[in-house]
């Protein structure tokens, strides 16, 4: 609109039910804009909660092989995999020659199609496997929503969760084995009456009590010649 008087701008901004904000305040004149402040901030935070949502897909998460892996561990490795790539989290696979295995590096560059093949359905790989050193590397990225099948390990995921020990309404958990003899409130037992005899006749022996012997004098023994 120009350069105008500040009253000019605040009129118009009243006229118009708007708001004058500052955008550029070190600008010479300084920048406003009349918007809906309201508004404005309602538009910036859904923008903030929806940049949050894809936050994870700056992500890298690094899954290590090796050429003589174990099938079960080959896969958890790729469980974990899917896991990362359903929370929209890139997957880097590298997998690792050692010694004398480079001479059979048919048998890495199988691993690595085995193992981005079974992760197609929730990722593709940005660029075919690369022997980089003495090692093979690859690059999965997640697949959009709806496109991505569904995370075969929610399921164990949830039971995890629910597996977890609750917590009491003091915030903390519960346990699951019974208490221990120190927590339990036993009651204190007074000190019963032949304690107190004992005692007494040992203060009696030490001249502490009515001792009827304490004024008979004892006199030493001579010794012997």
């Amino acid at each position: 609109m120009g350069i105008i008087p500040l009253g000019d701008a605040l009129t118009k901004a009243r006229n118009q039910g708007v708001d004058l904000v500052e955008i550029a305040p070190n600008a010479v004149p300084p920048v406003c804009r009349l918007v809906d402040y309201g508004k404005y901030r309602y538009e910036q935070a859904k923008k903030e909660k929806d940049s949050k949502k894809h936050q994870h897909a700056n992500k890298v998460k690094e899954i290590q092989l090796s050429p003589k892996i174990d099938p079960h561990d080959f896969e958890v490795k790729l469980a974990h995999a899917i896991n990362f790539l359903c929370e929209d989290m890139k997957v880097k696979v590298v997998l690792r020659f050692k010694g004398r295995e480079m001479a059979h590096q048919e048998i890495g560059f199988e691993r690595i199609r085995v193992f981005v093949t079974k992760s197609t359905p929730f990722g593709h790989p940005d660029a075919p496997p690369k022997l980089i050193g003495r090692g093979i590397n690859v690059m999965i990225s997640p697949l959009p929503r709806n496109k991505r099948a569904k995370n075969p390990n929610e399921g164990e995921l949830e039971e995890m969760t629910d597996n977890e020990p609750e917590e009491s309404e003091d915030g903390e958990d519960q346990p699951d084995q019974a208490p221990t003899p120190e927590t339990k409130q036993t009651p204190v037992k007074s000190p019963n009456k032949a304690n107190k005899k004992i005692a007494t006749n040992a203060s009696e022996e030490n001249g502490f009590g009515h001792n009827p012997f304490t004024k008979i004098d004892i006199k030493p023994e001579s010794p012997a010649e």
